[in-house]
């Protein structure tokens, strides 16, 4: 007899639209499954947070208040509920089907259906944290990458931020070139080189630790022809003048993780740079940049 599935726990919470990138990001490392809502007519955004273990109120009052500083947002309030015992990976399987995404088939091993033979398919489980490829900002990259394989080939490319490595995957299967993926978190690593083994990528993609642009791969790499980064407004801003160091003068970048709001500070930041071309889906907006 099988066993059956564990309780979950829920933690609910309401954040402004511009500061639900940081609270994601607040979240990565708990292990959960996150879950948002397009945002009302105030411009709030009904967020829960699905996790297997009781979360501790103390160290989510200390994640959500640094979001809210990074974000320039008031501290959420939030609610933590127990939920009756659930299959949340076959639930969440059922809840993400194959998506098309210009020429990218984005599918978990749970689809039945063989990838569309004109299409590029990244297999990325619908259980593997820091995302699946279905957000707004991750959409809008796709479709850049895909716009800008049309016009040029790049040997030297960048995933600054990298995630699960959608990115880096979508790079490599692109241009059939290495391509450096770099996080912080050392759990998004992992899961970026299982999706690049489960790709057949993972002798192009080297996901590596590090501190942004101090990550020593990166200065022994550098400098990148393609520097993609997909991560929040205000690091993006921040992280400007090392992109742009790191940037080979014929160089573009891919950023995105902002809110159409954002889009005109960020450009600010990177003085030296243009913008190409806009790639706005919904509330969120990917910009192109070259020298």
């Amino acid at each position: 007899m099988s066993e059956s599935p564990a309780p979950a726990w829920c933690v609910r919470l309401t954040v402004p639209a511009a500061a639900l990138p940081a609270v994601e990001a607040a979240f990565e490392d708990l292990h959960g499954a996150l879950a948002s809502d397009r945002p009302d007519a105030a411009g709030c955004v009904p967020v829960a947070l699905y996790l297997a273990a009781a979360p501790a109120r103390e160290d989510l009052t200390a994640r959500l208040a640094a979001a809210a500083l990074a974000a320039g947002a008031a501290v959420p309030e939030f609610a933590v509920e127990r939920l009756p015992a659930t299959d949340w990976v076959a639930e969440s399987q059922r809840a993400l089907p194959a998506l098309r995404v210009g020429p990218f088939y984005l599918y978990g091993a749970h689809v039945a259906e063989a990838p569309p033979a004109d299409s590029i398919p990244l297999l990325v489980e619908a259980n593997a944290a820091f995302g699946t490829g279905r957000h707004e900002s991750t959409r809008g990259c796709l479709l850049a990458l895909a716009g800008l394989a049309e016009a040029r080939a790049f040997a030297r490319p960048l995933d600054m931020g990298c995630g699960s490595g959608v990115l880096a995957l979508a790079i490599a299967k692109l241009w059939g070139v290495p391509v450096l993926a770099v996080d912080n978190d050392a759990d998004a690593v992992r899961v970026a080189a299982e999706n690049a083994a489960l790709n057949g990528a993972a002798d192009l993609v080297t996901a590596v630790r590090g501190e942004g642009y101090a990550c020593p791969q990166v200065a022994a790499q550098g400098p990148f022809d393609l520097i993609v980064a997909n991560i929040v407004a205000e690091p993006l801003r921040v992280l400007a003048p090392d992109l742009l160091r790191h940037l080979a003068p014929d160089g573009v970048a891919v950023l995105s993780g902002l809110l159409a709001a954002q889009a005109e500070a960020v450009l600010a930041a990177h003085r030296g740079l243009a913008v190409r071309r806009r790639y706005p889906l919904g509330e969120w907006e990917t910009l192109v940049l070259a020298r």
